[in-house]
Parts: structure tokens; C-alpha cells; sequence
């Protein structure tokens, strides 16, 4: 992942914030929503591409563009710092390969132990009992 060529990459573009702010929200346009097409990306080969598809799937438009929105603070400035952060850090998220889980088998002297203790617990139970006289 090149992050410089990432960064060419984006689209930004400025809209006017919904909610509370009075005569501020119908004049100025602080929201940022940031677009980065994943299909004509030259900054990320082909395997990065398929992950980020298969990870990112639930946020990925039907033509694989990948949009978010940020209208946190009343500066434009801040918020597509912001929403520029949230990408790059999307990204990296999605691009992380698991570890495969090694199975392991579980120790001799711990399933013993387990038992040893099971049988313990039995025989303390079976002394709570009242003795059976005949």
C-alpha cells in the first residue's frame, strides 16, 4: 500500500452539514465526503484490491467505491483531515491477514489432573450422604 499515491487518489468534495447550527449549516459547506474508486486504484495490486473487497464488502458501493462522511467539526479543513485519518486507517485495517489457528492437543497431565479432580469432588459429594444402615 502506497500511502502518497492513495492520497492522489481521493476525491473530495464539500457539502452542507446537517443538524443543529443555525444560519452557520445553510451557508457553509464543513462536511467533507471523501470517494476513492478501488477498481481504477494504481496505488494497490491486485491481491490488496481482493482483500479490501472481501473485508470492506458492507461499504463498498456496487461499483466498488468506497465513500465516507465527516461533519464532526464546523471546519472544513479539520474534517477532511479527519475523514482522510479514518481512510487510511479503514485501509490498513482491512488489508491485515489473520493469523491461520494452529490446533493443538491438549496435555496428558492436564486431562489427568481434570479427571483426578472430578473423581475428588464425586467422593466429597458421596460423603455428604447420609450412610445407608440396611
Amino acid at each position: 500500500m502506497e500511502t502518497e499515491k492513495l492520497l492522489q487518489e481521493l476525491q473530495y468534495k464539500a457539502v452542507r452539514s446537517s443538524g443543529a447550527g443555525g444560519q452557520n449549516v445553510n451557508k457553509v459547506s464543513s462536511k467533507v465526503v471523501l470517494s476513492f474508486d478501488l477498481n481504477n486504484s494504481k496505488a494497490l495490486s491486485d491481491e490488496e484490491k481482493e482483500l479490501i473487497v472481501l473485508k470492506l464488502s458492507s461499504r463498498l458501493t456496487s461499483e466498488n467505491i468506497l465513500i465516507l462522511n465527516c461533519d464532526e467539526d464546523r471546519s472544513q479543513l479539520k474534517n477532511k483531515a479527519i475523514v482522510t485519518k479514518r481512510f487510511l486507517e479503514l485501509l490498513k485495517n482491512a488489508l491485515i491477514i489473520p493469523k491461520i489457528r494452529k490446533a493443538t492437543k491438549i496435555p496428558k497431565s492436564v486431562i489427568r489432573k481434570r479427571i483426578k479432580d472430578k473423581k475428588n469432588v464425586s467422593e466429597i459429594k458421596s460423603n455428604r450422604k447420609k450412610p445407608d444402615l440396611g
